[in-house]
């Protein structure tokens, strides 16, 4: 059987099932990679057949293992830095002006493991952003938000963060190998469990974060999806998308251009 005929089979369409009534994840919004990665891991597993497989996902650890080998949860603190730094020196000071105060709302859509909104966190408690709006964090994955609550992070993972930042919100453990998100900081983000296929979005968001999270989707969804972005975005606000990707068509739905990876919505 060759991949597409594998892919539409019977027995996945089954299984793609029982995993959206386990997960809420709809596979069929996803590309052909993720696919791919779905029967590696099958084969890995040396799972006999679709129902099989599906059975394996009901043991909490086969289900992590299975999330994480698809790659939708990897992340970093300040992953592409260079985009931080435009943050921090020209969007943010930018809102404020806007806005004409401190109050703006912020939102990492995807936020995996937490990386990504407790950098915005620290970014916020940096640039002085009123508390009253924490960093609203969503992924669907609640494992990844339980991980991301306990605000425990490998070494590895802080790289790209400043020295004086480290320093200042994460507290040390493990002879430096580990670190842990400061109160200030935790008290910064609130984590929600969302589908951002299905679920409605709230509005008048200054900065949205998503990113290398619509690249896994097909055509029909990241338009959907970007659509509802938009819809999200207060005017003047901003919309920050991976490194890797481009909005095609943006004009269409109503964006302009604001830099490489950057819309706006006038």
């Amino acid at each position: 059987m060759d991949e597409q005929a594998q892919y539409n089979s019977p027995g996945y369409t089954t299984f793609k099932m029982r995993f959206k009534r386990l997960t809420g994840i709809d596979l069929n919004s996803y590309k052909d990679q993720i696919h791919r990665r779905t029967h590696e891991l099958m084969n890995r597993w040396g799972a006999k057949s679709y129902e099989e497989y599906a059975d394996m996902l009901n043991d909490e650890k086969k289900l992590r293992e299975f999330l994480d080998h698809l790659t939708i949860n990897v992340s970093e603190f300040f992953r592409n830095k260079e985009q931080w730094i435009k943050l921090r020196d020209k969007l943010i000071p930018d809102l404020f002006q806007k806005r004409g105060s401190k109050r703006i709302k912020l939102w990492s859509a995807g936020c995996a493991t937490g990386e990504e909104p407790y950098s915005l966190a620290v970014l916020s408690a940096v640039c002085g952003i009123d508390q009253m709006n924490p960093v609203l964090a969503v992924d669907i994955d609640q494992g990844a938000i339980a991980t991301a609550q306990k605000a425990h992070y490998r070494k590895a993972q802080l790289l790209n963060m400043p020295p004086e930042y480290l320093n200042k919100y994460f507290t040390t453990r493990d002879n430096g190998e580990t670190y842990d998100v400061n109160s200030e900081i935790k008290r910064r983000v609130t984590f929600k469990r969302m589908n951002m296929i299905e679920d409605s979005f709230g509005y008048n968001y200054d900065l949205i974060l998503c990113r290398n999270v619509v690249i896994y989707f097909t055509p029909e969804t990241k338009d959907k999806l970007y659509k509802k972005f938009f819809d999200a975005l207060a005017p003047g606000g901003y919309f920050l998308v991976g490194s890797t990707e481009q909005i095609f068509g943006y004009q269409n739905i109503g964006f302009e251009s604001a830099g490489p990876f950057l819309y706006t919505k006038k």
